[in-house]
């Protein structure tokens, strides 16, 4: 795949997520909800944190608006990388799964980013109402952003068997998280680098020894 086309994916990518994400923080209200089916909602949330909702300040005794910048800071330089592991494999010609799966990394990653940087001067608190874009009163401040989460899929919503030990009565849901379009592009990028990995990679380093040895020996026979 070619640098153009990699540019022209991460860009629809990146429309995609950050359109669906406008939409939401500008049409609900924190918290709220729509049945699209009865296993698929759009369901309302903030993340102010890493993957799952976790925050550097649960792990390490600083505040919260420390492990938030730092964790924005990280995310910056990762990004900084991924572009640069992107643009060494296309120089590269390696293979189109291979440069598929990194833009979907880089174009999600990058569309969480934009949230983390820019939403907190953007948007008005969504709490108790709609948020306003280009707000008069933001809610933050650059590098302060929440993330915006709104695709939730409860496909089984029920309670475990009474008789079932410490589980017994409670609630199972599956599956829990609420996430985005950002986070559905680096998922699927994962996906592929670990599903074709062979293909990807290319051969182990034992073929390609066998391989040059094989084509010496055909070489000297000739």
């Amino acid at each position: 795949m070619s640098l153009k086309k990699s540019i022209l994916l991460i860009i629809l990518i990146l429309i995609v997520d950050q359109l669906s994400k406008f939409y939401i923080k500008t049409n609900f209200v924190l918290g709220e909800s729509v049945d699209v089916f009865s296993w698929f909602k759009i369901l309302f949330i903030e993340n102010e944190g890493a993957a799952w909702g976790a925050k550097l300040s649960d792990i390490f005794p600083i505040s919260d608006s420390v492990g938030k910048l730092v964790l924005t800071i990280f995310r910056l330089f990762a990004i900084c990388g991924i572009g640069y592991w992107l643009y060494d494999i296309i120089k590269k010609q390696s293979p189109n799964t291979y440069v598929l799966a990194v833009c979907l990394i880089f174009a999600g990653a990058l569309g969480n980013i934009l949230d983390s940087v820019f939403y907190g001067i953007l948007f008005d608190a969504s709490n108790g109402n709609v948020a306003t874009l280009f707000a008069d009163e933001p809610y933050g401040s650059i590098f302060y952003g929440k993330v915006v989460d709104m695709l939730y899929f409860p496909m089984v919503d029920t309670t475990w068997p009474e008789w079932i030990p410490y589980f017994g009565g409670g609630r199972f849901r599956f599956f829990e998280p609420v996430f985005n379009i950002a986070d559905t592009a680096i998922s699927t990028g994962v996906g592929i680098l670990i599903v074709f990995n062979k293909k990807v990679f290319g051969q182990p380093e034992d073929e390609l020894i066998n391989s040059s040895a094989e084509n010496d020996y055909s070489e000297t026979k000739e």
